[in-house]
């Protein structure tokens, strides 16, 4: 028994060190070298939780990447024809250390930068984050029309139904991928009370918003 204590000891052991030498890459000047350092860091999961501070730093770097540096190891949450940044990979390698990256996010969606704040957002919704579902209903008000569309995707993620009535009020946004996000979202949450707006939304001026509008229609159902 003791022995097994000992080989777990050591091949955590090793696993830290190679975390540590991964995130030897995210101090790099070069973005590209910072973005490949947070994938390889999201590979090793919680193991990575010493990063943290690290990597929450890195939330509002927009540097343009070409995502092959990553190899298989890219985390996408757009499309795969995009370039990515080392925020991007950094909220990625967040998420994959769990539940104690939410205060990070959290933080970072009502901080300055706009790039963190969006970043943020998606990280809350791909950590199915329901205690955050307040805050992202007071981000659907931000500034950035790319912040407001990602946190609309975010409450549709996490599935809240005490996200309705901000989200069909996002439906009559200025910015036409936020009411198309939102009319999504409503769609994926299912509740009845956002008929009247979807309704509404089907004489949106946006072919997208309408087509969206009508897919979350049929999602809510009779």
């Amino acid at each position: 028994m003791k022995a097994c204590f000992v080989a777990v000891a050591l091949v955590a052991l090793a696993a830290q060190k190679d975390a540590s030498a991964a995130a030897a890459g995210l101090g790099s000047a070069d973005p590209a070298v910072r973005t490949r350092a947070a994938c390889e860091l999201r590979a090793f999961g919680t193991q990575a939780s010493p990063f943290m501070g690290r990597l929450a730093s890195m939330l509002d770097d927009a540097s343009p990447v070409d995502p092959a540096v990553c190899g298989e190891r890219t985390w996408r949450f757009r499309g795969n024809e995009d370039l990515t940044t080392p925020g991007e990979q950094a909220a990625s390698a967040l998420v994959a250390i769990g539940s104690p990256s939410q205060p990070i996010f959290l933080k970072a969606l009502a901080g300055p930068a706009w790039v963190a704040r969006k970043n943020a957002a998606w990280g809350l919704g791909a950590l199915d984050a329901s205690e955050a579902v307040p805050a992202l209903i007071d981000a659907l008000k931000d500034s950035d029309a790319g912040v407001r569309e990602q946190v609309a995707w975010a409450l549709g993620a996490i599935g809240d139904r005490r996200a309705v009535d901000g989200l069909v009020g996002a439906l009559s946004d200025s910015a036409a991928g936020v009411r198309k996000q939102s009319a999504w979202a409503l769609g994926a949450i299912g509740d009845r009370r956002a008929v009247q707006g979807l309704m509404r939304a089907l004489k949106d001026a946006d072919a997208g918003v309408r087509k969206q509008s009508a897919w979350a229609l049929g999602a809510i159902g009779g």
